[in-house]
């Protein structure tokens, strides 16, 4: 019985190199092949897969977002993420989305199979680089601030992301206060810049 995988990559070459690749092993079928996690969500019903791998940045959906809505839909799919982003706050982020495996896209290809299996057997695959430095540093963003935070370094300003929140200027002002002072920035460009070298955005 092949393990049934389903890919979410937003660059097709990406998508196509990891295809190929798991493809090569007999017990290893990709199902579906996706270019963020919406459109992910929607092939789930007719690929049914065991495992989703899925880069995090993407548009739409990020890898983080589908990998929290696969747990809280309590789909039977496990999740492994495949990124470039050598970062623990991204990982820490991925753990609490209920992901079983974490991977760099530099990782050795037989790596990847590997992961494949360990996760559909139940177990874990996590970068040991990474794993190690997890818990050094908490994420003192809550998800608000986050979204907030994230908008803002993209170049929204509060009124844009109040209208895109829906949510008072006043409250986004609040958020960003809350996340620039929690980044010991100076204003909200640093606080963005400095929350995604770590990983928390």
């Amino acid at each position: 019985m092949s393990i049934r995988v389903l890919i979410v990559e937003d660059q097709s070459m990406v998508l196509g190199a990891l295809a190929a690749l798991l493809e090569i092993e007999r017990d290893i079928e990709v199902v579906g092949q996706a270019r963020n996690g919406e459109e992910a969500l929607g092939l789930m019903a007719t690929s049914k897969p065991d495992v989703v791998m899925t880069d995090i940045e993407m548009p739409s959906m990020t890898g983080l977002e589908l990998a929290a809505e696969i747990r809280r839909r309590k789909l039977p799919v496990r999740v492994i993420i495949v990124t470039t982003f050598a970062r623990a706050g991204y990982l820490r982020r991925a753990l609490d989305a209920g992901v079983t495996g974490y991977l760099l896209k530099d990782s050795p290809s037989a790596t990847l199979a590997g992961a494949v299996r360990r996760v559909h057997a139940g177990g874990r695959a996590i970068d040991p680089e990474l794993a190690g430095e997890v818990w050094t540093e908490p994420d003192p963003l809550t998800d608000r601030e986050r979204q907030v935070l994230r908008l803002a370094g993209d170049g929204a300003s509060s009124a844009d992301i109040a209208a895109q929140l829906k949510l008072s200027e006043g409250t986004v002002r609040n958020y960003l206060s809350e996340a620039i002072s929690k980044m010991g920035a100076a204003n909200r460009t640093e606080a963005s810049r400095i929350a995604r070298m770590k990983g928390w955005l």
